[in-house]
């Protein structure tokens, strides 16, 4: 992936460090693009929901590096960890531009070690990357997801981390136009065709859709995506798949129980996105073909 020379940025939407989003058990935290591994293996083999699993709150948030200036993409070669503050950027110039009105971009982008505290409850670098509509705020450990992806099968890149992030993007898209909230009127449902996994096979689209439509912009960060960086991707997807995921912890595979679909839903579902460019062709909830 490469990105654009001398584009100016806008960090005030990237944070460092805990506190924020006011504790208490709050609303559901979402499920991440990476999924959260441990949670998710507490979710499917021990029961509960999400929201049961944050905690409830405290201060006891780690401090992680201090805020860098990331003011033009030319600061990511003596700065690199400027690129969590071009995928937001990048983003938020796609979405903003889909909507004809009444677009508001998440409040933020947390980067975060140990613990923090979010409007859905206590947040552990453990439940991997994840979207909080209660504060409309992505959080993620940055150091953790390099080793989950690791520990799924695949390697970090800026492009994987690209794909978790614009999953968790796609979350406050389907927040903003209602389909979350109709999400969570049928319940702790699961397996392939629940609506939990609808709404992550959607968000998964419109990673997708980003992906096709950022390298277009000229104006955009991003300047290009090569085949390799869309192997990545696809890795990236396959990687966190339920089915992948319970097959290296278990040995078998429970559809009954999934929350977030297959390998092969989640990859079908950004190749969508990605091949339309068309956040219309992300309607995973009024069709039965998943890609199962």
């Amino acid at each position: 992936m490469e990105y654009r020379d001398n584009v100016q940025l806008d960090q005030s939407r990237v944070r460092y460090g805990g506190g924020g989003g006011g504790g208490g058990r709050g609303r559901l935290a979402v499920g991440g693009g990476v999924g959260g591994l441990v949670l998710l293996l507490l979710v499917v083999f021990l029961g509960g929901d999400v929201g049961s699993l944050l905690g409830d709150g405290g201060n006891q948030a780690q401090q992680v590096a201090s805020q860098p200036d990331c003011d033009n993409t030319s600061d990511l070669g003596e700065r690199p960890e400027c690129r969590w503050t071009v995928y937001e950027n990048a983003l938020t110039t796609f979405w903003e531009g889909e909507f004809a009105s009444g677009f508001e971009p998440p409040a933020g982008m947390m980067i975060f070690t140990g613990q923090v505290d979010t409007a859905c409850g206590t947040g552990t670098s453990e439940m991997g990357p994840f979207y909080c509509p209660g504060d409309t705020t992505i959080y993620l450990d940055s150091e953790f997801t390099a080793r989950l992806l690791a520990q799924l099968g695949t390697e970090r890149s800026d492009v994987a981390e690209l794909y978790v992030v614009g999953h968790e993007y796609g979350h406050h898209v389907s927040n903003l136009t209602g389909q979350m909230t109709k999400a969570r009127q049928s319940g702790n449902d699961t397996g392939p065709k629940s609506a939990q996994v609808r709404l992550e096979l959607q968000a998964d689209c419109y990673a997708g859709v980003f992906f096709a439509n950022t390298i277009k912009d000229p104006t955009s960060p991003i300047e290009s995506v090569t085949q390799d960086d869309l192997d990545r991707i696809v890795a990236a997807a396959r990687a966190v798949g339920d089915d992948h995921i319970q097959q290296q912890s278990s040995g078998r595979v429970v559809p009954e129980s999934w929350t977030h679909g297959s390998s092969q839903m989640r990859q079908y579902w950004t190749a969508t996105g990605f091949q339309s460019g068309d956040p219309n062709s992300c309607d995973t909830f009024s069709t039965d073909e998943l890609g199962g």
